[in-house]
C-alpha cells in the first residue's frame, strides 16, 4: 500500500479508499467484516461510507466493526456523507443547517464515535445558500465533530465557489471531492479536475472500475446474467447494459485495457485502477467490493506503475468526446499560449 495526505490537508490516508456501499446491501455483516479485516491487513487506513448506503445499515455495520477492533480504529481515517433523503419530510434531506445538524449527529451515533474525520456533502443543494451549508460545516470543525469536510458530485462551478466563499469568510475549507471517474466516464476533466487543482482539493473517484465495465468480464452484445451488478440488474443507472453496449467507444477502451494488462501479467480491474491512480489531483482510489477476493484483486494495484507509454495509450482510446469548442482544440488553444516568442525565420 502506498500513502499520501487527504487532499491539501495534513492527514495521511492509503491511495486506496475502501468503499462501503455494499455493506449491509451486497455484503452481509459477516463478509462486510472480512472485507474490512482484508483491507486493514493490506495495510489500508481509509474508509468511506454514507448515512444512505442501505439507510444507515452500512454505517451501523462499519460502527460495530470499529468498536470490535479499538486498536485498528485508532489508525484509520473515515469518511461519511449525508445530503439525500433519509425520511419522508421536507427537511429530510438538503445542505440545510437543519439537516445537516441531524444527520451528521446520526451518523455519529451509527458510527459510534466522536467525530469523524471526512464529513462529504454528498451532492450539490441548489435551494440551500451556500454560505449556510459552509457555516454549518465551519462550526462542526470548531466543535471537534469533524476533522475536515469535502464534497461530493459537484461541478466545477460549484468547487470554485465554495473554495472561495469559505476563504471570503475565512471559514475552513474543503479538502476534497468524491466525483464519478475511469477510463469510460472522463469529463470531469473538462472543468471539475481543474477546479480541484486550483483550490486545492484531492479527488477520490468513485466506481473507478466503471461498475464493472472495466473487468473485462463483459461480453459485447452478450447482455450479463448470474451474479454481478449488470447481471442482476442490465438496467442499473449510470451503468446500465444497453447504452454503453452500443458505443464503440466503450469495447475500444476495454480491449485496451486488457492488452496493457496482458503485457504487464495483471488483471483488467488492477490497469484501470492503476491508471485512474495515477492521474493529477487524485488522492485516493475508492474500491467497492462485495467478496474478499475482489478486494484482493484490486488491492495489487497499489504497487502497479504502468509506462508512460501504456497510460498515453489508454488515455488516447479513452480520450472524452469534445467539441471544437469550447473543450476542443480551438477552445484549448485559446485558453493557453506559450512562453517563447513566435520564430521570425
Amino acid at each position: 500500500m502506498r500513502y499520501t495526505t487527504l487532499g491539501s490537508s495534513g492527514t495521511v490516508v492509503s491511495t486506496q479508499c475502501l468503499g462501503t456501499m455494499t455493506f449491509g446491501a451486497e455484503a452481509d455483516e459477516a463478509t462486510s467484516g472480512a472485507i474490512l479485516e482484508a483491507f486493514v491487513e493490506a495495510g489500508g487506513t481509509f474508509l468511506d461510507t454514507a448515512d444512505v448506503y442501505s439507510k444507515g445499515v452500512s454505517e451501523e455495520i462499519l460502527g460495530r466493526w470499529l468498536a470490535s477492533h479499538p486498536e485498528d480504529a485508532k489508525d484509520l481515517v473515515v469518511a461519511t456523507k449525508g445530503r439525500f433523503a433519509m425520511g419522508d419530510g421536507a427537511n429530510d434531506l438538503g445542505l440545510s443547517r437543519r439537516h445537516l445538524r441531524r444527520a451528521l449527529d446520526d451518523s455519529l451515533r451509527r458510527l459510534g464515535v466522536e467525530h469523524i474525520d471526512l464529513y462529504q456533502m454528498h451532492a450539490w443543494d441548489a435551494v440551500t445558500p451556500i454560505e449556510e451549508t459552509l457555516r454549518f460545516l465551519d462550526d462542526a470543525v470548531s466543535a471537534g465533530k469533524i476533522s475536515y469536510y469535502g464534497f461530493s458530485n459537484y461541478l466545477g462551478y460549484q468547487v470554485t465557489k465554495a473554495v472561495h466563499v469559505a476563504r471570503e469568510h475565512g471559514w475552513t475549507a474543503p479538502v476534497t471531492l468524491q466525483p464519478q471517474y475511469n477510463l469510460l466516464v472522463r469529463d470531469i476533466e473538462h472543468e471539475v479536475v481543474p477546479a480541484c487543482l486550483d483550490g486545492g482539493l484531492g479527488l477520490l473517484p468513485w466506481s473507478p472500475l466503471a461498475g464493472g465495465w472495466l473487468t473485462g468480464k463483459y461480453q459485447r452484445d452478450t447482455t450479463p446474467t448470474g451474479q454481478s451488478r449488470l447481471g442482476e440488474d442490465p438496467e442499473r443507472g449510470m451503468e446500465a447494459w444497453g447504452p454503453r453496449n452500443r458505443q464503440e467507444r466503450t469495447w475500444a477502451v476495454i480491449d485496451a485495457v486488457g492488452e496493457v494488462a496482458s503485457e504487464a501479467g495483471v488483471t483488467s480491474a488492477q490497469v484501470a485502477l492503476a491508471w485512474v491512480g495515477a492521474q493529477p489531483a487524485v488522492t485516493s482510489v475508492i474500491l467497492g467490493a462485495r467478496t474478499v477476493e475482489q478486494l484482493t484483486d484490486n488491492l495489487a494495484a497499489a504497487d502497479l506503475d504502468l509506462s508512460t507509454e501504456q497510460l498515453d495509450r489508454l488515455g488516447a482510446v479513452s480520450a472524452p468526446h469534445a467539441d471544437d469548442y469550447p473543450y476542443g482544440t480551438a477552445g484549448v488553444g485559446q485558453r493557453h499560449r506559450d512562453i517563447a516568442p513566435a520564430s521570425t525565420d
